[in-house]
């Protein structure tokens, strides 16, 4: 089939912004089914054997430490340099096949920046602060808190947004946990227990839409850390994966990659924040 003129001439925001102007009904919402989770779990479970087997390599405790010689002194130089490593990631199933969760789409990024002069203790009490992050990673995250903590392990919530063409508002909850090395390493692992998309979101006829039965703009979410204090400073690892619906037909061909790219941009924007407010804390802690 031919693609129209007119439709070669048209910018993906611009499609998306006139699809959603008159959308199918069908179209407004999804469903996540038990197969398509399914399908994330498994991915969840290998992916976590790969990052277990890592973490266990002496010497190489962070992703990018494991790259080959070439990569690794370049994604360290550039981290060294004050930039931000963002790469994409994909785990096949033991055949060496990409997972495809029918009816959703797999997203799989890894992140990372060094702050030099900073310390694990820091990077911890920065990192753990979780009523303090709607103030360190806005404007994506407009809410936060500590629900409760036991140890390790923590409880918590985000109310997030995402603005791009469309405003997005999700009530989230989210089960933490850290393990801490040693002095000068630690990781955890975050998944999200609970997301709910919120319809009107601040106005008075605000309300919550049936989980697993909303726009799938965002389904699960896991992210995994690691801390490494090392180079007179840290290095600060972020793996996520994220559960997403799948793209009708009519419209996927056209803005697949555009809707891919946000994942990317809110883990590069986590990455950056988090990079910003160590460097804040470093050197407040050096004016004392």
């Amino acid at each position: 089939m031919t693609r129209s003129p007119f439709l070669s001439r048209l910018s993906p925001s611009l499609l998306f912004a006139t699809f959603l102007c008159s959308p199918p009904p069908k179209l407004l919402c999804s469903d996540l089914k038990p197969q398509t989770l399914a399908a994330f779990s498994r991915y969840v479970q290998l992916t976590e054997s790969r990052i277990d087997a890592e973490l266990k390599r002496p010497g190489q405790f962070l992703y990018v430490d494991g790259l080959k010689e070439e990569k690794r002194a370049q994604a360290i130089a550039s981290l060294r340099n004050g930039e931000i490593f963002i790469a994409p990631l994909s785990t096949p199933d033991a055949s060496g096949k990409q997972i495809v969760p029918p009816g959703g789409m797999l997203h799989h990024w890894v992140g990372a920046v060094f702050i030099p002069g900073a310390t694990l203790k820091q990077t911890m009490d920065l990192v753990e602060d979780y009523g303090q992050h709607q103030n360190i990673y806005k404007p994506e995250v407009v809410g936060s808190r500590l629900v409760s903590r036991a140890g390790n392990d923590f409880k918590i919530f985000y109310r997030l947004r995402k603005k791009k063409i469309i405003t997005v508002t999700l009530n989230t909850d989210h089960d933490v946990r850290y393990f801490p090395v040693d002095a000068t390493h630690c990781y955890s692992r975050s998944y999200s227990t609970r997301i709910a998309e919120v319809a009107d979101a601040d106005s008075p006829k605000e309300r919550e839409k049936p989980i697993g039965h909303d726009g799938g703009f965002l389904w699960r979410i896991n992210s995994y850390w690691r801390f490494e204090e090392r180079d007179g400073g840290m290095y600060v690892e972020c793996e996520s994966i994220s559960l997403t619906r799948g793209l009708p037909p009519i419209i996927g061909i056209i803005i697949k990659n555009f809707v891919t790219e946000i994942p990317r941009e809110s883990l590069q924007m986590t990455m950056g924040s988090t990079r910003s407010a160590l460097l804040a804390r470093v050197q407040a802690s050096v004016r004392k």
